[in-house]
């Protein structure tokens, strides 16, 4: 069976609604979305066709989206399309203790 991005059309489509519906994104307008995931798609549809011999899954992610393809034992793959929870208003992480003590170090 050829896999193909328009296979998992129904998956994208019922994303998008809830992208539409749900997800407040400085980053991507819906338009965009839609694009990324298809992209994204193609991407998973590769991995999941050239994965290892003992591997299930096919994954191609961004900063906002994951599509998971999985085997089954049926031939057409499961899809999971996931938001992923960012914020741009997201405090960076402070250094963590082993880089200060360094820098103290090298200051002194």
């Amino acid at each position: 069976m050829d896999l193909t991005v328009e296979m998992f059309k129904p998956e994208m489509v019922e994303a998008l609604k809830r992208y539409e519906k749900h997800i407040v994104c400085i980053d991507k307008t819906p338009d965009e979305c839609q694009e990324s995931m298809v992209r994204l798609m193609d991407k998973a549809i590769k991995a999941y066709l050239n994965r290892g011999p003992h591997l299930r899954h096919g994954i191609a992610l961004d900063r906002q989206l994951t599509i998971i393809l999985s085997q089954t034992d049926c031939e057409r793959p499961l899809c999971g399309i996931y938001f992923n929870l960012h914020s741009p208003y997201q405090k960076k992480h402070a250094h963590r203790k082993s880089d200060v003590k360094s820098q103290r170090s090298e200051d002194n």
